[in-house]
């Protein structure tokens, strides 16, 4: 599919207001109030509505959303308030809107990129969610857009700003724990079945189906809810490996001090414990092999037993991280953590507050105008997305395989194999016999990580065709920002 300029973009009639707003991007006195827009609210975005909106100098100015019924709702609390706020259903009106400086959005996945590129193109400051993009190639593109045009892009990877971590962070950093061995990042959240359905679904009749679709193939609904199960089907989500673990793989490559993408990067799991509509593992295992100190991120949505809500846990961990050093760890995430010798003895406590002034960060940037000043710039926000992207890629390349095959693989990793074998207990508690339901083990990926690309032995056009997606008219992500 042949890629839509920015040059077509501009040319077109729905995007002339956005063209005319372009030159446009206003310079805050001290004393001005920063207008936002939010784009995307039925669940984070709420939130973020509530914190702009309580942030000194900071005025949440239009609602976006495109189900009229969860616009209409916020809209009332502007109302009842006597708080003027503009709606609307398509971001690209907002987008022509010269009295919005920044975009704040929690839309689905497959439409971070483009609320992104074109609201940097449109001279607004952006506020996007994690993961920042749908692919790998996308998110690159979205960083070229902000530095392009000179625009602040915050990633929702509020973890960077929580006080505990940032402090624990600069701790394992100075070597005070001894040299970082391996890191581990977990999410372990349930997940029930989201059903199965005979046939395509009604959508609701509050909703612009077309225009919440964008850039994803517009085919009939095939689940029972249109809202957040979403995120359980490619064209549109990236599973808990991204939506929730990208939090994780976030916090270990900022502690282990890595910049870039692995030179290879290998993922199993598999949909268990269920048979229902969504596409994505709901349990899934990564490696990411860093020099020195590989990084293993692990989901899991299955309970700690069959018939119990209660969820597993690794050394009293259940979301968060533990790093691996010579004379310790650390065990914790948002919301701060512990240090430990390796007996297991309390060292000492890093007490966080849960990233709650990410917003605040972002708005400090957009006033100073420099990136640095941003805890989470959207260059960290695509490479932290990249690696669960790749991570999906291998999986989605795998096969069905044995445990011992399994085994054979990442044999040379000694943490990943006694991950792999927590890993088996916890689906056998759960009555699930991988005899029966065998794991899917994708293939070890290298990477060139330069060009953000696959490379070696393994038939890399087959991954490297996983790197971006055909994009649908008018909704397409441009080659040239």
């Amino acid at each position: 599919m042949k890629a839509i300029t920015r040059r077509d973009f501009m040319k077109s009639s729905m995007a002339a207001g956005v063209a005319a707003a372009m030159p446009f991007s206003r310079v805050f006195g001290a004393n001005d109030d920063i207008r936002v827009a939010v784009v995307g609210f039925r669940g984070k975005g709420a939130q973020h509505i509530e914190v702009f909106r309580n942030l000194a100098g900071v005025r949440v100015a239009a609602l976006c959303d495109v189900d009229r019924e969860i616009l209409d709702s916020e809209v009332k609390k502007f109302t009842d308030s006597n708080e003027k706020v503009d709606a609307y259903t398509d971001v690209r009106k907002v987008l022509e809107n010269k009295n919005i400086d920044a975009i704040v959005t929690a839309a689905p996945n497959h439409w971070h990129s483009l609320v992104t590129i074109w609201a940097c193109q449109a001279g607004k400051d952006v506020y996007v969610e994690k993961p920042v993009s749908h692919n790998v190639w996308e998110g690159r593109k979205m960083v070229e857009a902000a530095r392009k045009y000179e625009r602040i892009v915050q990633a929702g990877t509020q973890n960077r700003s929580d006080v505990g971590l940032r402090e624990a962070v600069q701790y394992i950093q100075e070597g005070n724990l001894g040299k970082i061995l391996w890191a581990h990042g977990l999410w372990f959240k349930l997940r029930p079945s989201i059903g199965r359905v005979n046939g395509p679904q009604r959508v609701p009749p509050s909703i612009d189906y077309d225009l919440w679709t964008g850039p994803a193939p517009l085919g009939p609904l095939r689940r029972e809810h249109l809202h957040y199960d979403w995120h359980w089907f490619w064209d549109t989500g990236n599973g808990d490996m991204a939506n929730l673990g990208a939090h994780q793989i976030d916090d270990c490559r900022w502690i282990v001090g890595q910049s870039g993408l692995p030179p290879r990067v290998i993922s199993l799991g598999g949909r268990f414990g269920y048979v229902d509509d969504g596409q994505t593992p709901n349990t899934q295992l990564a490696i990411f092999d860093y020099e020195p100190a590989p990084i293993i991120l692990e989901v899991r949505g299955l309970p700690r037993a069959k018939g119990t809500s209660a969820m597993d846990h690794c050394r009293g961990i259940r979301s968060g991280n533990i790093i691996q050093c010579e004379n310790g760890y650390f065990a914790g995430g948002r919301g701060g953590g512990w240090a430990y010798d390796n007996n297991g003895s309390k060292i000492r406590q890093f007490k966080g507050d849960g990233g709650g002034g990410h917003q605040a960060n972002f708005i400090k940037a957009m006033r100073s105008r420099k990136v640095s000043d941003l805890h989470s710039d959207i260059l960290e926000g695509h490479i932290s997305a990249a690696l669960c992207h790749m991570a999906n890629i291998s999986y989605r390349l795998g096969w069905e395989s044995s445990p011992e095959k399994v085994r054979e693989t990442i044999q040379s990793n000694k943490e990943a194999l006694e991950t792999f074998e927590r890993f088996v207990s916890h689906l056998s508690a759960n009555e699930v016999d991988l005899n029966k339901t065998p794991v899917v083990l994708g293939p070890w990926l290298k990477t060139d990580v330069k060009q953000e690309r696959f490379v070696g032995d393994f038939p890399v056009q087959w991954a490297n065709e996983l790197l971006r997606r055909d994009y649908r008219k008018p909704f397409v992500v441009p080659e040239g920002v």
